[in-house]
């Protein structure tokens, strides 16, 4: 997420555009949930081939491909609690939300779709389900989207923070937090990264959670940097 609303404002009326926009958010979010999520399945189908760490760093790593690749684009959010986030900050138009969070379940769910021609049912297709109680999992994704988000407003919305390093600041973030906390609540942080391979596997297990906890986090995170930042909450300001 490296721009969060000035691309679909500059091509507001333009539907090729739009079309191109949100084409480029749903290929983010296919590749997001691809090489993520595969990574998961591919693991378990090489009995610990690619690893814990391996699979943090893939997230990580996906994630910051990705930003550079379409975030002059779309923005690259790939990530429904994010938009929301955006939108509740003010720095993106509501009425785009649903055709973002649109564009990003159908990328996901393709991802998904493919590896399960691929792979079978293979570790759920990396579906995210809790270690522990759906509480503790609740709470964890929470606050691991809050960081991540908070981190995400200062490079996408503040002149002064790291500019194009920005891609890189997020994906250490995603891959810092899987890397802790995956064992534990899958470290999802994204609806539709656990949306897509939980109704493509059917593995339909506390997936509330991996709605509400990054939703609020998201949310929470904005508004947390725009207080720090010095603005006013809810005020959209450059820096």
């Amino acid at each position: 997420m490296v721009s969060p609303g000035q691309h679909v404002g500059r091509r507001e009326g333009d539907r090729v555009g739009e079309l191109r926009v949100l084409a480029a958010e749903g290929i983010g979010t296919f590749g997001l949930v691809f090489a993520g999520t595969g990574a998961v399945v591919i693991d378990a189908e090489t009995g610990g081939g690619v690893g814990h760490v391996g699979v943090g760093l893939t997230f990580g790593l996906i994630v910051m491909v990705m930003i550079y690749a379409v975030g002059h684009v779309s923005g690259a959010h790939f990530n429904p609690a994010g938009t929301l986030a955006f939108a509740v900050g003010r720095h993106f138009p509501w009425r785009v939300v649903p055709r973002y969070w649109a564009a990003q379940l159908l990328g996901a769910l393709l991802a998904s779709g493919l590896l399960r021609g691929l792979f079978g049912d293979a570790a759920n297709l990396g579906a995210t389900l809790p270690r522990g109680s759906a509480g503790q999992s609740l709470v964890l994704e929470a606050v691991l989207t809050f960081f991540l988000m908070f981190v995400i407003t200062a490079v996408a919305t503040d002149t002064r923070a790291v500019g194009q390093a920005a891609a890189i600041a997020i994906g250490g973030t995603v891959g810092l937090e899987a890397l802790f906390a995956g064992p534990i609540s899958g470290a999802s942080m994204n609806p539709a990264r656990s949306l897509a391979p939980a109704l493509v596997s059917w593995t339909w297990s506390d997936q509330w959670l991996y709605v509400a906890g990054p939703a609020l986090g998201a949310v929470a995170g904005v508004l947390a940097y725009q207080f720090v930042r010095g603005e006013k909450v809810g005020e959209d300001g450059d820096g």
